[in-house]
């Protein structure tokens, strides 16, 4: 269970840092994005989903173990989009970094469920 623990926090800390950059227009965010279709435009917004879902995650750790739980399907759902948006666009070699962000987030949607049900 620990290693859950560990994986939710990194799930937080990484999607916290991914979505600074994505507001920053890190130039390996708009080289990525433009590899796979999507506006540049659009950053912000993603950026504010994926900072939603970190907010979520910790206060689901700190009070409200359900809503970490929302936080980390919505994050998941996120996820399995951002794979879709590279296999649509055939850009693979990269493909790991999403898959991980997906893990993280199935991990922290265990994590939060087995919290929530006080098992």
């Amino acid at each position: 269970m620990i290693a859950l623990l560990i994986a939710t926090i990194v799930c937080i800390v990484a999607n916290a840092s991914i979505a600074v950059a994505d507001y920053a227009h890190a130039g390996f965010v708009l080289k990525n994005s433009a590899e796979v279709h999507v506006p540049a435009r659009t950053l912000p917004y993603l950026a504010t989903l994926k900072l939603a879902g970190a907010a979520g995650l910790v206060i689901g750790l700190i009070r409200v173990p359900w809503l970490g739980v929302a936080a980390g399907i919505g994050l998941i759902l996120f996820f399995v989009g951002a794979i879709v948006a590279h296999i649509r666009a055939r850009v693979v070699y990269n493909i790991a970094f999403p898959g991980l962000y997906l893990l993280l987030a199935l991990a922290s949607a265990v994590y939060l469920a087995h919290v929530a049900v006080g098992a």
